[in-house]
């Protein structure tokens, strides 16, 4: 076997020793073993209990024949034919432990032992009504366990002995078949059952086997792939978990491939603007009208791409959870405040009135400067889109028992409710062909949103553990009304 196949063997054998089936069917094993083990176990103690508990009675009633037949001559003890058997024992002693007969295959060293011994057991005490006393040992003349019972037997009128009946404990070998029939079942079912459990853990698994290979053959391109297993068990749930996964990483991959098409395209046309005008500026001699006006564009643009660059990276910074946040006690009350003071001017440019509604105190935990930045897109926001002849921007603040919020609400032109859900997605428009205003050569227009200022807002609302609401009427108004926690 070439050294390439012997590691590919080698890989494989320790790829099995190191799985779940093989770690299933081992662990099944054990446990079953232990059962097997404790279920023999109690079977062969009861049985044995019962062979030594037939046997002794056997030997009583066997003993109580003797009684009967037994008799005395000039030349000792005649125990009657009939009575015992082959493998049978007796012996008699007297009360000092002398031997006076015995019958039996025993050599003679041993039966001095076993007399010596049957005094012993019947010195330390009676275990039957009738003064027997029965106790097992081994033989090893005659290789096999005994069973032996002692009684006081009277054979004259003024002579008693002790007369010891033996016999084998267990005649038939019931003991060792059983241990035989245990040992070969429990080995049998535990083998059964390494197979039978390696099939079924195998069978268990192919769910999981069948999720690894579509983990490896998914890609970024193929996250449209789902497993769609119907099973309801545990495997079922994972299944739709990892399908659910999926679908999550493929919205994730498409927002994230939107996301830059959307950067891009937003990038190219300032570019493109710029590009433009300096081309046609340097082409030829112009007026200084032409200069100022090219220039005009030109910071307009660079305005623009300033602010969705900066937009963009505050939102890289928010998704890698990088952006600092401090955790102190704010009034919403002054945010708002700090936000007009800021926009009145570009309230004023664009025509529109920013009041203030009532502000009471309205106290949250969190960053004054994000809280700040979240009104500022939300106000800013409604003076881009303001239209017709009495444009009205307000800002309020007020508190219940538990909540603080701040309410932005316009007089614009209102938003169609089609567009509500999607009102926070990054580069989402309302109007998608709408120019982003002209640039007078005095005085040009702020630039207008690139789309991403409302994620922020909501990003905003959600780090501080508030949550923001949009109602919006066509040609009514639009409101948005963050919410918070209050301290």
């Amino acid at each position: 076997m070439s050294a390439q196949k012997r590691l590919k063997l080698s890989g494989r054998i320790g790829s099995f020793f190191h799985s779940i089936r093989f770690r299933l069917v081992l662990w099944f094993s054990v446990i079953l073993a232990l059962v097997l083990i404790a279920f023999s176990a109690f079977i062969y103690i009861n049985q044995s209990r019962d062979i030594l508990g037939e046997s002794e009675f056997r030997l009583e009633r066997k003993m109580a024949a003797l009684e009967l037949t037994l008799s005395v001559s000039s030349t000792g003890i005649i125990v009657p034919r009939g009575v015992l058997q082959d493998t049978d024992v007796l012996v008699f002693t007297d009360a000092t432990g002398q031997v006076l007969a015995s019958n039996g295959p025993l050599p003679a060293k041993d039966t001095l032992s076993l007399a010596a011994q049957a005094k012993q057991e019947y010195e330390q005490g009676h275990n039957s009504p009738d003064g027997a006393v029965s106790w097992t040992q081994g033989s090893n003349s005659l290789h096999t366990n005994y069973m032996f019972v002692t009684i006081p037997v009277q054979i004259g009128p003024d002579q008693n002995v002790l007369a010891i009946l033996g016999s084998p404990a267990d005649p038939y070998g019931l003991d060792g078949r059983l241990q035989l029939e245990l040992a070969a079942g429990s080995l049998a079912t535990l083998l059964i059952a390494l197979l039978g459990g390696y099939w079924l853990a195998d069978r268990a698994m192919r769910p999981v086997h069948t999720i690894t290979q579509a983990a490896r053959t998914i890609g970024e391109t193929d996250l449209s792939r789902r497993l769609n297993m119907k099973g309801k068990d545990e495997l079922g749930e994972l299944a739709g978990t990892f399908d659910g996964m999926l679908g999550r990483l493929q919205a994730a991959f498409e927002r994230q491939r939107q996301f830059v098409a959307d950067a891009s395209h937003e990038l190219r046309t300032p570019l493109t603007i710029v590009n433009l005008e300096t081309s046609r500026t340097l082409a030829s001699p112009h007026k200084p009208d032409d200069y100022r006006h090219a220039l005009a564009t030109t910071r307009s643009e660079n305005d623009f791409m300033t602010s969705l660059v900066n937009d963009l990276l505050t939102l890289a910074r928010m998704d890698a959870g990088q952006a600092v946040m401090q955790n102190l006690p704010v009034d919403l009350s002054d945010v708002a405040i700090d936000t007009i003071e800021r926009l009145s001017s570009l309230a004023a440019r664009n025509g529109v009135q920013l009041e203030a509604g009532e502000l009471p105190d309205a106290r949250i935990m969190g960053d004054r400067q994000r809280l700040v930045q979240m009104v500022s897109n939300l106000v800013d926001n409604a003076i881009k889109y303001a239209t017709g002849q009495d444009k009205k921007v307000s800002i309020e603040t007020g508190k219940t028992a538990d909540t603080a919020w701040v309410r932005v609400s316009d007089n614009g032109p209102g938003i169609s409710p089609e567009h509500l859900p999607h009102l926070f997605d990054r580069f989402y428009r309302i109007d998608q062909s709408r120019t982003r205003g002209s640039e007078d050569e005095a005085a040009p227009m702020a630039p207008s949103g690139s789309g991403l200022g409302l994620s922020i807002v909501q990003w905003i609302a959600q780090s501080h553990g508030g949550e923001i609401k949009v109602e919006s009427q066509p040609g009514v108004g639009t409101t948005f009304l963050a919410s918070f926690k209050a301290v």
